[in-house]
């Protein structure tokens, strides 16, 4: 009987140790896993045009995350040690971005402000039980946006005796169970967007811990469609926030509201320049029935904001996020 010749790639794979095996496969693996750990060590240098790609690239930065769990997941099937180094590439990388999200939040400090951000919805069909849910959470500061009638009178007077100090401007307020003054509207409309669109406030909170400059802002909507992200309007709104901000005379300030817009993204670039984000904790925010990405922020300037995270679904859209912030 003769037997038949096997072709070489055949003797060579059997020959080949476990950690070498699948070459081709493996360098294919390796060339995904470099341009993986490309984009998220040089996500800045993707361009913003056409359509605004990087932007969109960025909102969603986080959930490169899964691609590289499932090259690791390859990488070790293939027993390729190639591709298994390869990989470590976009492991590092997005460790380096967003491993310290995942850590625990410290403990609470004595000069300590908890605050909660909610989009409560010009929709919201419960406004009551929103209000008791977002008064169970204990914060000092309580930031609302999309206040409409008759919704903002039943959140004025649900929240009234936990938080009797508030301002409302437009269709965004604040809620504080410390004094407030200085309230004003904060100009961020738009050049095109007609008059009477107020989504800015300012007012000094007089805590216990010195005086805060607390801003609460809703930047205008953005859309994915065929040609990319429209952020234009949202974009020009963060840069009109960044000015007042920079412009406040009081040392120290927190920032709260719906920016539409994850603080990676560019677009927020006038604020997140300025302002401190949080450090621990992803708390994706929106849409409520299956978040994908934080929206909602809370950023301070002379304080820290510590560990945020979401509190149970309410009546909108908006998952509502809760964070400690430390005065320094």
């Amino acid at each position: 009987m003769v037997e038949r010749a096997e072709p070489d790639a055949v003797v060579a794979a059997r020959a080949a140790p476990p950690g070498v095996r699948g070459g081709r496969g493996g360098w294919a693996v390796a060339g995904i896993a470099g341009a993986l750990a490309g984009v998220l060590a040089f996500h800045r240098a993707v361009p913003n045009t056409p359509g605004r790609v990087g932007s969109l690239l960025e909102s969603f930065l986080p959930w490169l995350g899964v691609a590289v769990a499932l090259l690791l997941a390859v990488a070790l099937v293939r027993r390729s040690a190639v591709a298994l180094v390869s990989v470590l590439l976009p492991v590092a990388a997005w460790v380096h971005l967003f491993g310290g999200l995942l850590l625990p939040g410290t403990g609470g400090g004595v000069r300590e402000l908890t605050v909660v951000q909610h989009n409560v919805s010009d929709e919201n069909r419960d406004p009551a039980a929103t209000a008791r849910a977002l008064i169970e959470a204990g914060a000092d500061l309580v930031a609302l946006e999309e206040l409409v009638a008759p919704q903002l009178a039943v959140y004025e007077k649900a929240l009234a005796a936990d938080y009797p100090h508030h301002v409302v401007r437009g269709t965004v307020g604040l809620w504080s169970t410390y004094p407030l003054s200085g309230e004003r509207p904060v100009d961020i409309k738009p050049a095109d967007i007609p008059e009477g669109w107020s989504r800015g406030v300012r007012a000094v909170v007089h805590s216990p811990y010195g005086d805060v400059a607390a801003y609460v802002a809703h930047l205008p909507s953005v859309r994915i469609g065929a040609g990319g992200l429209a952020s234009q309007r949202r974009d020009e709104s963060a840069r009109l926030l960044g000015r007042a901000v920079a412009a406040e005379r009081t040392d120290a300030v927190i920032l709260l509201g719906d920016l539409n817009g994850a603080v990676e993204d560019r677009g927020l670039a006038p604020l997140t320049s300025r302002l401190n984000v949080a450090e621990r904790g992803f708390a994706f925010s929106f849409p409520a029935a299956f978040p994908v990405a934080r929206i909602d922020q809370v950023m301070a300037r002379s304080a820290t904001v510590g560990h945020i995270r979401t509190l149970p679904a309410t009546g909108s859209d908006h998952l509502p996020v809760l964070a400690r912030v430390a005065l320094r």
